[in-house]
């Protein structure tokens, strides 16, 4: 475990120097979430009406989980380009941790998504999104956030390594993840849904992460119908994340020893 951490720094370092090279990948990270942010906030605002609270404050949570999910292509992107120009095989060639690629890729996504929130959030301030709680609970939703693209993060880089071709890790995740967000509470209140599809948006797992956003931020609620996926969003989002690491992480790991450019 300790040297797949220190190998692991020595990547992270590696990616952010990759990142600074490449301020495409910056430029994209950053400005179309803050696009997506206004574009939500003003347009759908005007026409759509939600309890306890403006359309702006609600959108926001789901706007930074849309900016956040981008970690999946993103990753299974840089994950072929990285089996592609022989880099990955180069790594198994040297005395050092499997998972140290991984982790440096995923947690060089996430300081990326950390820039891309910061964007994000001075766009939901000027069209007039607001927290209500403690400086914590502000900083624990953000902090929340930012695991989260950890975490789908290597559901990216699965993907990638699983799929050996650029074209591939960058349509597939947006057919599976499309789905999943407008099945969720990110961008409409559930409670016009009939209640067997109100059920399956609450367990949605980006539903537990949107509403616990909003429950740290003091944002309105997509739900108030008593479920234990409404009342408890901030346990249940750690206990998915946790569960998907779980499951993705090794089986990452696995796929790196083997995989082989397509």
């Amino acid at each position: 475990m300790s040297t797949a951490v220190v190998d692991g720094v020595v990547c992270v370092e590696r990616h952010l120097r990759h990142l600074i090279r490449t301020p495409g990948k910056l430029v994209n990270a950053v400005l179309l979430p803050m696009i997506f942010a206004l574009l939500f906030g003003l347009l759908f605002g005007s026409v759509i009406e939600v309890p306890n609270g403006g359309y702006e404050e609600f959108i926001m949570a789901g706007i930074f989980v849309q900016g956040v999910m981008t970690a999946v292509p993103n990753s299974a992107v840089g994950a072929v380009e990285d089996l592609r120009n022989g880099l990955i095989d180069r790594f198994r060639s040297l005395p050092m941790s499997n998972a140290a690629v991984l982790i440096g890729r995923t947690v060089g996504d996430m300081v990326l998504r950390a820039l891309s929130c910061v964007a994000m959030a001075g766009v939901g301030l000027a069209i007039g999104w607001r927290v209500h709680t403690s400086f914590l609970e502000v900083a624990a939703g953000f902090a929340l956030l930012l695991l989260f693209g950890f975490t789908v993060a290597w559901v990216g880089a699965l993907i990638g390594l699983s799929v050996g071709n650029a074209e591939t890790a960058a349509s597939v995740p947006s057919v599976l993840l499309m789905p999943v967000m407008f099945l969720s509470n990110a961008f409409i209140p559930l409670t016009g849904l009939p209640d067997w599809l109100r059920v399956v948006a609450e367990w949605n797992p980006l539903s537990a992460i949107v509403g616990a956003c909003r429950e740290l931020w003091g944002n309105p609620a997509a739900s108030n119908s008593g479920s234990f996926p409404t009342e408890n969003p901030v346990l249940l989002s750690v206990v998915w994340m946790v569960a998907i690491l779980a499951v993705v992480a090794p089986l990452a790991v696995r796929k790196y020893q083997t995989a082989a450019a397509g």
